[in-house]
């Protein structure tokens, strides 16, 4: 977000919050929140929400920290760790490496397809190679 959208933001919950104070319902809040602010105003249900919070004693203007999941698992070290696992057996598949190094599939195709600029017609060629060698040798052996 913007830091002028953010500082907007911020100004309209200090708004919110006064309404509340006065005893506004959250639709009298909206109202007003629209004659001053126009198409800058905050969603309804985000003015709905902030209004509820303040009405339920709320002191805070500022968003909560929000906890959650990393954005991505792909760092250098991680990228590092499936290219040692792709030379180990190229004809393993993404579910499998995913199993083995303990990360989402999606974050081990996206290194696999962008970090590693490997796409599957490079492993199908790959593994076509593999088996032409294998039935060679089998050939010569038997």
């Amino acid at each position: 977000m913007s830091q002028t959208k953010m500082q907007g933001s911020l100004e309209q919950r200090y708004a919110i919050k006064f309404c509340a104070k006065l005893g506004k319902s959250g639709s009298e809040t909206l109202q007003l929140l629209r004659t001053a602010y126009g198409d800058a105003v905050l969603s309804s249900s985000q003015v709905f929400r902030w209004h509820k919070a303040f009405k339920d004693r709320r002191e805070s203007n500022e968003d909560e920290q929000c906890t959650g999941r990393p954005s991505t698992s792909r760092s250098e070290n991680n990228v590092v760790r499936v290219k040692a696992v792709l030379d180990r057996d190229r004809r393993l598949n993404v579910q499998l490496i995913a199993e083995d190094i303990g990360l989402p599939k999606t974050d081990v195709h996206q290194i696999i397809m962008e970090d590693l600029h490997m796409n599957k017609n490079v492993r199908n060629w790959s593994r076509r190679i593999c088996l032409m060698c294998r039935n060679f040798w089998l050939k010569i052996i038997s």
